[in-house]
């Protein structure tokens, strides 16, 4: 007669932990096709077979817009690619690694891949204008509204790149655009 009264409770158990995972939201793999897509449509032509996916990726979304932020050298044959989402929270930021084979070296698109990470200014460690660790100043501008803060640069940059920033205290975090004269700068 036990058996009978444990069958019920059991069954119903089970029937209470599925909306739980019902509403657990999904994530979705980032592919390195989409990856190859995104470095291509920043004007790098990739192939998928060139990307390496450094860890696994997930997503909100299955098919989430992905922006390049940064390239830099590694190695002889490899570029590592820092991705983000262009939504926030979409995602987290990712590394991917991009290698090619020395027959693509010799191509004109390795030229390009090389020159368009030199134009971001993170394959030569002497063209940053500012470097991580380092003090800098944050203009913060608006309507009607213009701020000066001390802050330390998170990541090295040159003129024209987007970067991080932390206050003094570290308790707020800043994206801002590095300037010409070493000056971050940021809207409200």
């Amino acid at each position: 007669m036990r058996k009978h009264e444990f069958i019920p409770a059991l069954i119903l158990s089970a029937a209470m932990a599925l909306p739980a995972v019902a509403a657990t939201p999904s994530r979705d793999t980032i592919t390195a096709e989409q990856v190859a897509a995104a470095i291509s449509s920043a004007g790098i032509k990739v192939s998928p077979d060139q990307v390496v996916l450094l860890t696994d990726v997930v997503a909100k979304t299955s098919a989430p817009a992905l922006r390049v932020e940064s390239m830099e050298r590694w190695g002889d044959r490899r570029m590592r690619v820092r991705m983000n989402c262009a939504k926030p929270g979409e995602c987290l930021p990712f590394f991917v690694a991009v290698s090619w084979s020395q027959a693509e070296a010799a191509q004109p698109a390795f030229a390009e891949f090389s020159s368009s990470a030199i134009s971001q200014g993170n394959s030569g460690s002497n063209s940053y204008v500012v470097r991580a660790g380092s003090p800098a100043v944050l203009l913060i501008e608006g309507d009607h509204i213009h701020i000066q803060i001390q802050v330390v640069c998170l990541e090295n940059g040159v003129p024209g790149q987007t970067i991080r920033a932390t206050s003094k205290d570290h308790r707020q975090t800043y994206t801002a655009k590095v300037g010409e004269d070493a000056v971050l700068r940021g809207k409200l």
